[in-house]
């Protein structure tokens, strides 16, 4: 055996014994590391739980009148009958977003002379009423907010009535414990 061959080994061997050390003290017990996969596990269920996300979408046609940001009679009636029953009695922890949407057509004079000088504007001011109405039910205020989108996330071409009429809308999304 050559001295290169023989100083090789020995430089092969020492840095072996800190390797084997090294994975030897890595090794945990079953329990252990059953321990870790239990945590991990619940750590997974509680992300899931605090992600979970419930969606209403209501028509904005049925809540408001046309061309309006002020609940319709009707559409006071819908939110009191079948979404104020589904948020009042959530957990304190659970975030209540209500989303509005508008079709692209531009806002009228009428609207323009009340202030809203856009659709950004119109489908914040509807969320806004939808937000103030649910707080008067008994929703939390403390649990609830409401952003307006105007007509940048359309659900349907805005090239027909029918896309319009689809894309005039409310979502009330309901996120964390209690989804």
């Amino acid at each position: 055996m050559t001295r290169k061959t023989s100083i090789a080994n020995r430089i092969a061997a020492a840095a072996a014994v800190p390797l084997v050390a090294l994975m030897l003290s890595a090794c945990v017990s079953q329990q252990q590391y059953q321990t870790v996969v239990d945590e991990n596990n619940n750590l997974k269920a509680q992300i899931a739980e605090a992600q979970a996300q419930q969606k209403f979408v209501e028509a904005g046609d049925l809540l408001f009148p046309e061309g309006g940001f002020k609940l319709s009679p009707a559409g006071q009636a819908e939110l009191a009958n079948n979404i104020v029953p589904k948020l009042k009695n959530l957990p304190s922890t659970t975030k209540i977003v209500v989303y509005g949407y508008t079709d692209n057509l531009p806002v009228g004079p009428a609207l323009q002379q009340q202030g809203i000088p856009d659709n950004l504007v119109l489908s914040t001011r509807r969320a806004a009423a939808v937000v103030t109405f649910l707080v008067s039910q008994g929703v939390p205020a403390a649990n609830i907010s409401a952003k307006g989108f105007g007509d940048t996330r359309p659900v349907a071409s805005n090239d027909t009535p029918q896309g319009r009429a689809q894309n005039r809308r409310i979502e009330i999304t309901i996120q964390g414990p209690g989804a």
